[in-house]
């Protein structure tokens, strides 16, 4: 592939990007001597679950691999500890050693799902940071001063709105951008809600006498709401080890507007391909339903096999369009009488009884496809019934 044909791959679908002048000159660089470019990639492993959000930013990294290119993917075992305050409004809580350890090899699990191990350096911040000493760290931040923190838009939000900024996390764009320099990145990706981190590193790595790595972003992909990113937190993921069918059901409540986003974002899809699917739709010539059960079974296609994406759209057609009741639904055996709303929390069909509360006012709990709104409806062993809470959950009352 030819240098601009390579640019304009890998810097399709980004936002911010510093810059395209030096990224040509990395690569051809690159295709003289033979030596692949470092494409630096952090996460946190703040949740042990990737979703579709992550891909975004996993599938740009595949790109820069299939040219060649080696991902350094750091997994933030200690900045995960410190939590990272970037498009917070808020100080974030932190996780504990051993939620973070667990999570990492979670983490180590999924990633492979979409990038080449081969071309993969997988590394832990831990090893650099942890070792270090207090003088070490004074040194690590004379680097930088409070009114370059400032700079950022969450940090100067807070600050005129009085709110609190621990020095802890003025410390945590210095720790990301002192991995740069340790891993020597040439480029290093993520969200829009990290510019100012990746620019740290920049700085960072020519006070050390580095290069500076290239910077880009990439958009955040919208949850199942439409309105937030896509976050385990406000409970609006499509998690990437997720069952195919469990999928599939998220992924057929996105809407027609969004979908159109995940085609982009998700799939890689060409803004032209999409422009084209997009105006048939508009034009009639194909049912947005059909263009959205495509969507799903091509995406639950990259971490299952087609053929459970398959069976995943076949349920889901014969249970939602038909009518028809799940073929494996979980069953519980009542031994005592139980008020429907602690069976809801107890079976884990509702996040909790407030959740619960909620969705039998809206009319959301069907015991044997009749709406029930009394939470303290009382469910007797002897009469079976079928459970419904919303549209995807079920549950077999024995």
């Amino acid at each position: 592939m030819m240098i601009q044909e390579q640019l304009d791959l890998l810097t399709a679908r980004c936002v911010d990007l510093h810059s395209r002048a030096e990224l040509e000159k990395k690569l051809i660089r690159s295709q003289e001597t033979g030596k692949p470019l470092r494409i630096k990639y952090g996460a946190d492993p703040s949740a042990p679950d990737i979703h579709l959000g992550h891909t975004v930013g996993l599938r740009k990294l595949r790109e820069f691999q299939d040219l060649g290119h080696t991902v350094v993917f750091i997994i933030g075992d200690f900045t995960g500890m410190i939590g990272d305050p970037s498009g917070k409004s808020k100080t974030r809580k932190a996780l504990t050693k051993g939620e973070v350890a667990e999570n990492a090899k979670s983490y180590q699990e999924q990633v492979f799902k979409v990038l080449d191990p081969e071309r993969t350096e997988l590394r832990f911040n831990g090893d650099w940071f942890s070792p270090m000493t207090f003088d070490e760290v004074i040194r690590l931040s004379a680097q930088v001063t409070v009114a370059q923190m400032l700079q950022r838009d969450d940090f100067a939000k807070r600050h005129a709105a009085n709110q609190p900024i621990s020095l802890v996390e003025f410390l945590y764009p210095l720790v990301q951008g002192h991995d740069s320099v340790v891993v020597e990145a040439d480029v290093e990706l993520g969200g829009t809600d990290q510019l100012f981190n990746l620019l740290l590193g920049r700085e960072l790595q020519k006070q050390a006498g580095q290069e500076p790595q290239v910077v880009m972003t990439l958009p955040l992909l919208e949850g199942l709401d439409g309105v937030q990113k896509m976050s385990k937190s406000l409970n609006n993921y499509v998690g990437i080890s997720e069952s195919a069918k469990d999928m599939f059901g998220k992924m057929m409540s996105v809407s027609d507007e969004l979908m159109w986003r995940y085609f982009s974002l998700v799939l890689g899809w060409p803004d032209e391909r999409v422009a084209t699917l997009k105006a048939e739709v508009e034009a009639g010539t194909r049912n947005p339903r059909e263009v959205k059960d495509e969507l799903a079974r091509l995406i639950i296609a990259l971490f299952h096999p087609a053929e459970a994406a398959r069976a995943a759209s076949e349920e889901f057609a014969r249970v939602f369009s038909k009518g028809a009741l799940p073929e494996d639904i979980p069953e519980v055996v009542l031994k005592t009488d139980i008020q429907l709303l602690e069976l809801l929390a107890e079976q884990n069909l509702v996040a909790s009884k407030g959740e619960g509360r909620r969705l039998l006012k809206q009319n959301a709990v069907k015991i044997d496809e009749q709406a029930v709104t009394d939470p303290f409806h009382t469910l007797h062993p002897g009469h079976p019934v079928v459970l419904k809470v919303g549209k995807r959950r079920f549950l077999q009352v024995k």
